[in-house]
């Protein structure tokens, strides 16, 4: 998505070059919006609750689609499963939602079902304007440097906020932007050890969104030498966004980072995996050290699962999500209409998927995940070059923290997370078209056999 503007200097986070700003840059400005704008925070003046994050992603799904008009603005066309994947996911949702809204719905919960689609779109073209705007590895490597230093931002928030008890998202509020009726605790006791959200809605989504950016942090801190670069920063960004997912207290935060974990170390090498322990050792040595108790906390979050309320909780539910889903199995009520407070909290994406949206709405959210997965672990099998295999690795790995988020919370219904995950499920497309085409062109310029 290259646009005809004149050429401006763009920071890259290597080294400064001269670039045309491209999809690569609505990417990153749109990647930086999601992880440091305030959740609570929306525009002022529109009928919805939009957040700039929202209104990004309805521009780029608009410039997207009239791009693929042209064949002078740089967009990628032809073929990618990724992408396949998005608009079978879209449309199933579309038909969903079409299928609730012919019959009587009552106002509210049809004004719902409105927002929610719009949700829907805005992240279709996040997850679009990844897969076809961002062309090259560079370009690729620019956008998710530009993930891991909003990440970095967001943990210095949260560090701020569990250190001192200071919420510097009270300072953020943009005169276009006001905050709406959800409210948002900076901090909360758990286990006698505070909590904090940072930017996001709530401790367990920032803990999640941590352990996705983390596996990036590491990787870029791995291969800096690769390109006679200190790994210094990298690593050092690695160990704030560390701190930042250990000052978030979440249950589900550990399981996303042991979730990765799993998958990288099945992928490494065993050198890397030797590497990889160490750092991690070192590294529960400091909080140990910096923060007593804190480890113990974790400890306890997972040894008292039998008596925890919070869990109980969870899985009191399922009676009533397992009747409302049969009432409508197929096709559900209607995304967005099953809410609180008028109706029960399903803390479980997939119970709250059945209802609203029933088999169809949870085979295409499954789906989509998978087909991530399935396009960066191609990439991976068709690459050569060890940091792109790695590269290929961690977006599969991190593709598919939402599938273990989904059982621990209602993951959709988190603003921040939600859009992270289709922002990786582009990124997983962007990569497997990047390998795609460099084969392509190897092929091309390969010297034919003699006859």
């Amino acid at each position: 998505m290259t646009t005809a503007s004149p050429r401006i200097q763009i920071a890259s986070l290597d080294s400064p070059l001269q670039q045309r700003a491209d999809g690569a840059t609505l990417m990153c400005v749109y990647v930086m919006v999601i992880l440091l704008t305030p959740a609570r925070l929306i525009l002022r003046g529109l009928p919805m609750s939009l957040t700039p994050a929202d209104v990004l992603g309805l521009f780029t799904i608009t410039l997207w689609f009239c791009a693929h008009f042209t064949t002078t603005l740089g967009v990628a066309k032809g073929p990618n499963a990724v992408r396949r994947g998005m608009f079978t996911y879209g449309f199933a949702l579309l038909f969903v939602y079409g299928y609730a809204t012919f019959a009587y719905l009552p106002s509210d919960e049809l004004n719902s079902a409105d927002h929610s689609l719009v949700l829907v779109v805005a992240n279709l073209g996040l997850a679009l304007g990844m897969v076809d705007g961002v062309r090259g590895r560079e370009r690729l490597d620019f956008v998710l440097k530009a993930m891991v230093v909003a990440g970095v931002g967001m943990a210095f928030i949260g560090g701020v906020q569990w250190i001192s008890g200071i919420d510097l998202t009270v300072y953020m509020e943009l005169p276009i932007l006001h905050a709406n009726d959800v409210v948002v605790q900076a901090v909360e006791a758990r286990s006698g050890i505070q909590r904090v959200p940072a930017t996001t809605g709530h401790p367990i989504e920032f803990g999640v969104i941590m352990a996705m950016i983390l596996p990036f942090a590491v990787h870029y801190g791995f291969h800096a030498r690769d390109r006679g670069q200190s790994p210094r920063r990298w690593w050092i960004a690695a160990v704030m966004i560390a701190m930042g997912l250990m000052f978030a207290v979440s249950r589900s935060g550990i399981l996303a980072i042991a979730t990765v974990g799993i998958v990288l170390f099945i992928g490494w090498s065993g050198r890397r995996r030797l590497q990889a322990m160490g750092v991690v050792g070192a590294f529960l040595v400091v909080v140990q050290v910096l923060f007593p108790g804190l480890l113990g906390t974790f400890y306890n979050l997972f040894t008292s699962i039998g008596s925890d309320d919070s869990v109980r909780y969870r899985v009191h539910d399922y009676p009533n999500a397992t009747a409302e889903f049969l009432r409508r199995p197929w096709f559900g009520r209607g995304i967005g209409t099953w809410y609180a407070p008028k109706h029960q909290v399903f803390d479980n994406q997939y119970l709250l998927t059945l209802v609203e949206a029933g088999i169809v709405g949870i085979t295409v959210l499954v789906g989509i995940v998978l087909i991530a997965a399935y396009g960066a672990s191609k990439a991976r099998y068709l690459s050569v070059d060890p940091r792109d295999r790695n590269l290929a690795l961690t977006l599969a790995a991190t593709a598919i923290v939402p599938l273990v988020g989904a059982v621990t919370f209602d993951l959709l219904a988190f603003p921040q997370v939600t859009a992270l995950m289709f922002f990786l499920i582009g990124a997983c497309g962007a990569m497997l078209r990047i390998v795609e085409d460099e084969r392509k062109q190897s092929r091309q310029q390969a010297p034919s056999a003699p006859r």
